[in-house]
């Protein structure tokens, strides 16, 4: 897909900057970015690649990381824990999913979606490790915030590591909360 170089002014804009900190960016003299936004320019296509590439270092960079979005609290049990008492934590900090761990690993989740695939008969009494899912993906502190809304897509939750250290999560909840 050709970048089209009509959003040039909008885009500049969004990122608050001038023509000539934009020319700068680019490698362009300031007066062909304003001949180019006004219109009265129509750049060769080497030009236009500079200026997309330019635009695309640019947004990029200002885009979150999962450490800027990420809950540091977070809930898991041991593989033992009864579903009752996994459904009563779920309840009391209102969230939809718990992590299981065994060794100080995480090895599953469960999660309300997985609890309401179950037969009801016993489903209280079973344990964690009967009910759960997949482990979640784990994503690097400083992972785009792109990535995790990739993963999200699949997984109703992304862990996020520093070094080897599992530091926080980010739910679907979290990302949207993140765009205000």
């Amino acid at each position: 897909m050709v970048f089209d170089i009509t959003h040039i002014r909008k885009i500049r804009k969004q990122l608050d900057m001038t023509q000539h900190a934009l020319s700068k960016e680019i490698g362009i003299s300031q007066s062909m970015v304003a001949k180019i936004e006004s219109g009265r320019l129509d750049p060769t296509y080497s030009y236009v690649k500079k200026i997309e590439e330019a635009l695309s270092r640019l947004t990029k960079h200002e885009e979150k990381e999962a450490k800027d979005i990420m809950c540091e609290k977070i809930y898991s049990v041991k593989k033992d824990e009864k579903i009752r008492n996994i459904v009563n934590l779920m309840e009391k900090y209102e969230i939809s999913q718990v992590l299981v761990e065994k060794n100080s690993n995480f090895i599953g989740l469960v999660t309300e979606r997985a609890l309401l695939g179950l037969d009801t008969i016993n489903l209280m009494e079973k344990k964690a490790s009967d009910v759960m899912i997949e482990s979640p993906p784990v994503v690097d502190l400083h992972a785009k915030l792109g990535i995790v809304v990739g993963l999200l897509k699949f997984y109703p939750l992304v862990l996020v590591k520093e070094n080897v250290k599992i530091v926080g999560v980010v739910t679907k909840s979290d990302v949207i909360k993140s765009l205000k």
